[in-house]
């Protein structure tokens, strides 16, 4: 399948409804299902919740129209590493793609294959994680793990046939689970609402309190016991919202560049954000709130459903995750591989990942990403990792964003199709609000955003004992 022609390249197939959707369908996994209930816990009130998931909203749109000049300076594979590297030098941008390969997309691949199985249990219960198949001293083969494994070999392939059918795959399933989403919430609004669940959450909207599950009670919060539960809580919340930069990485394979990158961003990442506050406005009008924050696994769209729907609504909420989680995890296999091309082409990442197929994909790059995601899914640890790595991706956007600032000065005549909204205000108010929640989260959780911080660094003696000895930053 390998094309060892010199002038093989990239094939700019993707327009405008293919960007948005791979936007849309990156960012949408399980987490607006589930990770309600960890914010109800940390910050104890409707208000609140509703607040968390607004400004989360709020910075992540902000950062997205802010990448659109960077898209429309660098329309090319790679993205954000691109960028990166145009700011800063290598040596950053390689910290990046190290911390990218290592934990950042194949955890992220990981936990969504992960969850996708967890749901497809519901259907067929031998899938489940506690159908152990194999036991070797401490090491435990389950079926979920074989699940979400053979999900993203199937994944892989697919888009190792061309962009054309993983494009088409992706338009269709994350259409599917837009009305999907959509629909949860009207019918949760227009059916399942109640004005006394309505009122009792919002009864007290704003009286900070936090669960602490030692003593098993509420108890209440302010002043730096406030500001640790809300960082808590957005650390979720900014999960269930990332990787809508994905499309930055497929910029090489997108017509008109310039225009489609930037505007994909804008509206892939207000279409999410709408939806998001829609589902947690249907979860407070449908559930009372000590449900939203107490559901079973923390599954709260399987109590909303169960509301709506009866006992079907567990069935109609499964299906809806195996279908979400699949489009997420296509749209993350597919721009995955577009990073390590491209930093295998400035010599940073094994040579045969610059190397593309007959299809004109980096199919080598697919599969080596493939087989590192599925190793994460056997080791039971992705869960953690992700944890890790949410502070290495807040900082990379942070370099990311402040590379805008940067790049005006360096290259002031440089073509700008389109320029950050709110320059200077809105990006350095994206800087400031995302350095807050790194200091607070490194203050409050440095058990696991230390390592995170610890994985991006011990990138950098990779980094100068493989780089060629003439390079220099």
């Amino acid at each position: 399948m390998e094309n060892p022609q010199e002038d093989n390249h990239l094939k700019r197939e993707l327009g405008l409804l293919d960007g948005t959707m791979l936007v849309v369908g990156s960012m949408i996994g399980s987490g607006i299902f589930i990770v309600s209930a960890d914010i109800a816990r940390q910050v104890g009130s409707a208000g609140w919740l509703t607040l968390i998931w607004v400004i989360s909203g709020l910075i992540t749109v902000i950062a997205a129209v802010s990448y659109g000049e960077l898209s429309s300076m660098f329309p090319k594979a790679g993205g954000q590493y691109v960028y990166l590297k145009e700011a800063y030098n290598k040596l950053i941008a390689f910290l990046y793609g190290w911390s990218f390969f290592a934990v950042i997309q194949t955890g992220t691949i990981a936990a969504v294959g992960v969850a996708f199985s967890k749901f497809a249990a519901y259907l067929y219960e031998p899938l489940s994680d506690e159908n152990i198949l194999l036991s070797i001293g401490s090491f435990q083969l389950n079926a979920a793990q074989i699940v979400s494994i053979i999900t993203i070999i199937i994944l892989t392939y697919i888009n190792s046939r061309g962009v054309k059918n993983s494009k088409t795959l992706q338009t269709v399933l994350t259409i599917i689970k837009i009305l999907s989403l959509l629909g949860l919430v009207v019918f949760g609004l227009l059916l399942a609402a109640k004005a006394d669940i309505w009122n009792a959450n919002w009864a007290d909207a704003w009286n900070t309190k936090s669960f602490d599950a030692k003593s098993g009670s509420w108890l209440p919060i302010s002043g730096t016991a406030l500001i640790t539960g809300i960082s808590a809580a957005m650390v979720g919340s900014l999960f269930s919202s990332d990787a809508w930069n994905g499309v930055t990485f497929i910029a090489g394979e997108m017509k008109n560049p310039k225009r489609n990158v930037g505007l994909s961003l804008f509206l892939g990442t207000f279409i999410v954000t709408i939806l998001y506050i829609l589902a947690n406005l249907m979860y407070l009008a449908v559930v009372p709130f000590e449900e939203i924050a107490f559901a079973k696994s923390d599954r709260v769209a399987v109590v909303a459903s169960t509301y709506i729907f009866g006992n079907i609504g567990t069935l109609i909420i499964a299906i809806m995750i195996m279908i979400s989680t699949f489009a997420c995890n296509n749209g993350l296999i597919m721009a995955g591989a577009r990073v390590y091309y491209t930093m295998a082409k400035d010599g940073l990442f094994f040579k045969k990942a610059a190397v593309l197929n007959m299809a004109s994909v980096p199919a080598w790059a697919l599969w080596a990403q493939c087989i590192w995601a599925s190793a994460l899914c056997l080791t039971g640890k992705y869960g953690a990792l992700l944890d890790f790595v949410m502070i290495i991706v807040i900082i990379f956007y942070i370099l990311t964003i402040y590379g805008i600032f940067i790049l005006r000065k360096k290259m002031p005549d440089a073509e700008r199709p389109y320029k950050a909204f709110g320059y200077p205000f809105l990006p350095m108010l994206y800087i400031i609000a995302a350095s807050a929640l790194c200091i607070s989260l490194l203050i409050t959780r440095f058990e696991t955003c230390g390592w995170g911080v610890l994985i991006m660094l011990a990138g950098i003696p990779v980094y100068y004992f493989t780089k060629p000895k003439t390079e220099e930053d």
